[in-house]
């Protein structure tokens, strides 16, 4: 099996954007609940971007290291990539509104993953009004087709902000699904009525295979339409840069 130094690029910069949108994604939720009135995230120093206090060894590192590079030792792993960190310690009774900020605060970690696909998306934009070598190089990103040998840092840099849209959506609609223990399923219960509490809270028990099961399902459903939209503003910025 013949691997390229593009591959091992993509590769390593996956594992990298993976490890900084998890951490931002954790301190998000940490840091909202620390406005909201919940001190507990803030007393144990998780509100901070350090992946070294987010770090769940299966989610962060096993599983996305098998994902990323598996499939350059012929492992045929693949896919979408997700993974997830250690989850955030949120205290409900501490919140002034307690179901208002208790929705805040787990909004609070896809709406980080959406923030850094808005700024990876306007990093891109900028590059294309850097004449021909920038619009080139957002092509090359978006069709994985860096050429290392005449690589430039624009280039790399457009690399990088493609990746972080793709990684960025998989976690936001990963996380999006109403599935326990994911965030989408934190809404869900949320929106239950009391006595369907103990009924859903049984549900959880089986939560994980489900997000196993559903889980590339899910995320095609929203990862094809969402790729299309973002592939086709690029090619409108292409035209006007």
């Amino acid at each position: 099996m013949h691997v390229s130094s593009l591959d091992v690029v993509i590769a390593v910069f996956e594992f990298v954007i993976l490890l900084f949108s998890l951490s931002v994604h954790e301190c998000a939720h940490a840091w909202t609940a620390h406005r909201l009135g919940d001190q507990t995230a803030f007393q144990q120093g998780r509100v901070t971007l350090n992946p070294i206090h987010h770090i769940d060894v299966l989610g962060t590192l096993v599983f996305p290291a098998l994902m990323i590079f598996g499939p350059l030792l012929g492992l045929g792993l693949g896919g979408f990539l997700v993974g997830w960190a250690k989850p955030t310690p949120v205290i409900t009774r501490n919140f002034r509104h307690l179901r208002r900020d208790d929705n805040l605060t787990t909004l609070a970690g896809p709406a980080s993953n959406l923030l850094l696909v808005v700024l990876a998306f306007l990093l891109l934009v900028a590059l294309t009004f850097l004449g021909s070598e920038g619009r080139v190089a957002v092509v090359a990103a978006a069709n994985m087709q860096v050429l290392l040998e005449g690589a430039s840092g624009i280039q790399a840099l457009a690399l990088l902000g493609y990746l972080t849209i793709q990684v960025n959506l998989a976690l936001l609609f990963f996380n999006l699904l109403p599935v326990p223990p994911l965030d989408g399923g934190h809404l869900l219960r949320n929106m239950l009525p009391y006595n369907a509490l103990s009924a859903y809270d049984q549900f959880s028990r089986f939560g994980f295979f489900l997000v196993l099961f559903l889980g590339g399902f899910w995320l095609r459903f929203f990862m094809v339409p969402s790729n299309r939209l973002i592939d086709s503003a690029l090619s409108l910025f292409l035209h006007i840069g």
